[in-house]
């Protein structure tokens, strides 16, 4: 069995990005746990076929685990780094519900600020990259 190769190496200001979007991803999925979950529920899109409450909960279940994984799997962190983004890729339909059904939600209570809130989700996915490490494409 081979063993698998180092991470490409990380800087301080990667480290300190990677270490607060953990920080970020545990709180929000405490938070989908415990005092915001009808907030989330706002956003879960009307055609998904479960229920609602229960996708908050799981989608929170994912966030601590992406987050303590940030924290923690430093040899592993370019994975998780692309677990995470791909999680804000299949969340942002999410974002996009909130926005068309005009449903209120952490503040955001006019369509104005929903929309500015989906122009944030991909600073999230290039986020989760860049703090991870994901290595340039070799030119």
């Amino acid at each position: 069995m081979s063993e698998l190769p180092p991470p490409p190496p990380t800087t301080r200001a990667r480290t300190i990005a990677r270490l607060a979007l953990a920080g970020a991803m545990i709180f929000a999925g405490f938070s989908h746990l415990f005092w915001a979950r009808e907030e989330f529920q706002a956003q879960v899109p009307r055609w998904v076929p479960m229920d609602a409450d229960g996708v908050v909960m799981a989608s929170g279940g994912v966030e601590i685990t992406l987050g303590v994984g940030l924290a923690v799997l430093n040899r592993d962190r370019v994975l998780v780094g692309r677990l995470l983004a791909a999680f804000f890729i299949l969340i942002f339909p999410g974002n996009i519900a909130q926005y068309v059904n005009h449903a209120d939600g952490f503040g955001l209570n006019s369509d104005t600020s929903r929309f500015v809130r989906l122009l944030f989700q991909p600073v999230l996915v290039a986020w989760a990259l860049w703090a991870t490490g994901i290595p340039r494409a070799k030119r």
